[in-house]
């Protein structure tokens, strides 16, 4: 097997968790021969990425192919901050709003799309940062899940657009939508602090990132890497998702992330045919649980149908809906406002 015969099967191998080869990103190092068989050097140094990297190389090649690592010198600015003292990976963003939940389920991916959009709407240049990297939903639901990462001539990704709103996210990094992200929790942190520095975001008013649920790694890592202007927690009015939300609320308290407030999701359920409301999953909880916590209260927004299907659709509500159904998110940016302007 010649050098020239390795690195033709090489440029089909992609880096783990981006649609763009080894080659391309200068990761193999070198080529050569050592105990009568081929020896191939990466240079990288997340330890995480270099094992998948290794076994997919293993595979290709029969284990016929020795490989080693060389490490890089690692950025200065690798260490994480502290959520007391945050780094600023975004410099280029004047504000920045992180969209949480306690629970999955609960519609948090929906109102971070309609928040977005919402405050384009009013003339801000907005940026959506996908970093639920266990279930990418905002391509789907802005239109843009048929599309795949870009670089740029600056060796940045190049985000996708629509309408009037800058998207990144893990989703457009996959061969196909249904491709599973098997990653631990390294391996996604290094994969959203790529997103921070290395897409080509522009200047923008309002970066709005659309967090996992639940208190994990992730939320903690952005609390150190970002100084966030507001978080945003959605919850629904039933108890179970209350108990979660209030984990989530203190959690923001507890690592120094401010409070923006909080949006009750599916309140309640207008029967089209009769008129006649139903409060599917309790009432008055966000409101309760707000007034406990005291933090704002940014909103309701009912159970629709059109809503679903205008998300599942990729045409955001707040873009495409009726009037009542854009005033629900456009009111709860509007009250976002009030607290951060």
């Amino acid at each position: 097997m010649n050098k020239e015969t390795i690195l033709k099967e090489l440029e089909k191998v992609s880096y783990p968790g981006l649609d763009r080869s080894i080659i391309d990103l200068k990761i193999v190092d070198d080529i050569v021969e050592e105990d009568g068989r081929p020896l191939l050097v990466l240079s990288m140094q997340n330890d995480e990425a270099y094992e998948i990297l290794r076994e997919r190389l293993q595979d290709l090649f029969d284990g016929k192919v020795t490989i080693k690592r060389k490490k890089i010198a690692q950025k200065k600015d690798i260490h994480y901050g502290h959520t007391s003292s945050p780094n600023n990976r975004a410099p280029y963003a004047k504000r920045v709003v992180a969209v949480t939940s306690g629970k999955g389920g609960v519609g948090k991916s929906t109102v971070s799309v309609n928040l977005a959009v919402a405050l384009a709407q009013k003339g801000f240049k907005v940026g959506l940062l996908d970093a639920d990297v266990y279930g990418p939903n905002i391509p789907r639901m802005l239109g843009t899940a048929h599309e795949t990462l870009r670089w740029g001539n600056n060796d940045k990704i190049i985000p996708s657009e629509n309408f009037g709103i800058k998207i990144m996210s893990v989703g457009l990094t996959t061969p196909t939508p249904d491709t599973p992200l098997v990653w631990r929790s390294s391996v996604a942190v290094s994969a959203l602090i790529q997103f921070l520095e290395d897409v080509d975001w522009g200047k923008l008013d309002f970066l709005v990132i659309d967090m996992p649920p639940g208190t994990g790694d992730i939320q903690l890592t952005m609390a150190q890497e970002l100084p966030i202007t507001a978080g945003i927690i959605v919850t629904t009015p039933q108890p179970v998702a209350l108990d979660d939300v209030s984990r989530a609320i203190m959690m923001f308290k507890d690592i120094n992330v401010p409070i923006g407030g909080l949006v009750e999701n599916m309140s309640f359920f207008i029967a089209p045919d009769t008129g006649r409301r139903y409060d599917i999953f309790g009432t008055g909880g966000g409101e309760t649980t707000a007034k406990k916590y005291d933090i704002p209260f940014l909103g309701q927004i009912p159970l629709d149908m059109q809503i679903r299907e205008y998300s599942d659709n990729g045409t955001p509500p707040v873009a495409m809906g009726d009037d009542s159904q854009k005033r629900y998110y456009k009111t709860v940016a509007d009250r976002l406002l009030e607290q951060i302007l």
